[in-house]
This record gives structure tokens, sequence and C-alpha cells, in this order.
């Protein structure tokens, strides 16, 4: 289904089908998209990646390297993170929309240096989900302390 709309939306299939998008999935699309967003996909970034995925969703590390791998796929087919954000905010109560907030942090700093266009992307993703602004400021000040 992810697979037809985008080909609908982009003109083009991908080269393999992409996984059906569940949760999990835009969880997981949307961490990549942050560690990617400077342009600068760090080692260190991919590990957090992995390890957020790992404890997140109780996986080993070779499941949470597979799932990553499917995550970067959605990710980079995709047009925009609108489709993940929507998803995450139906199917995932507040309180873990907001430690997926924490985990976005996380990965954006994993690289130890927050770029301005990481920092909006964080502040449009705390919107779309739908986090408190008070929320997503503890959050943003307990990381760039």
């Amino acid at each position: 289904m992810f697979t037809e709309f985008l080909q609908r939306l982009t003109g083009h299939a991908p080269d393999k089908p992409l996984p059906e998008l569940d949760a999990r999935l835009a969880v997981g699309a949307l961490l990549v998209r942050v560690a990617k967003t400077d342009q600068h996909y760090a080692f260190e970034e991919i590990v957090k990646i992995d390890n957020i995925l790992a404890s997140r969703f109780d996986l080993n590390p070779v499941e949470a390297a597979k799932m990553r791998a499917d995550c970067e796929r959605l990710a980079a087919d995709a047009p925009d993170s609108s489709e993940f954000t929507a998803l995450v905010h139906k199917a995932v109560p507040y309180s873990e929309r907001a430690a997926l907030l924490d985990a976005l942090w996380q990965v954006s700093l994993a690289d130890r240096a927050l770029k301005p266009e990481e920092e909006g992307f964080l502040g449009r993703i705390a919107t779309a989900l739908g986090i408190a602004e008070g929320d997503a400021n503890g959050i943003a000040n307990r990381h760039r302390s």
C-alpha cells in the first residue's frame, strides 16, 4: 500500500517493494530522517538509531539493523515526513510520542553537533506529533544542556 502511494505521488516505483508502513517503521523512518537532515549520516547516528530501535521494540542487534535498513528505504523514497508523523500521531499514545521526540534529539546529537536544519526539523516534528510546547521545550532543554 505505501509503495503504491509513493508511486502515485512520485510517478516511479522504488527498486524493491517497500515494507507495509506501520507505526514502528514510521518511528524508524523519522529517526533516519533527523539523522540525514544535515546531509551527513554519521556512524554514531546509525548506532544510536539501532540502539533506540532495539530498546523500543525489544529487538536483537541484527533485527534492529534490518529494521533500520527498511526505515532507510522508506525515508529515502517518501517525499516528506508528513505521512510518518501522521501515522505516529494517530497510532501512538502521547507519552510514547514524547519519548520519540526525546529519541530524535538523541539521534540529532549523536555526532555531537546540532545543526540549524536538525533543530528546525525537530521543532516541526514536535508540532506535527502534537507534543505540547512546554513538553517539547523541556525535552529540548534537557538535550541542549
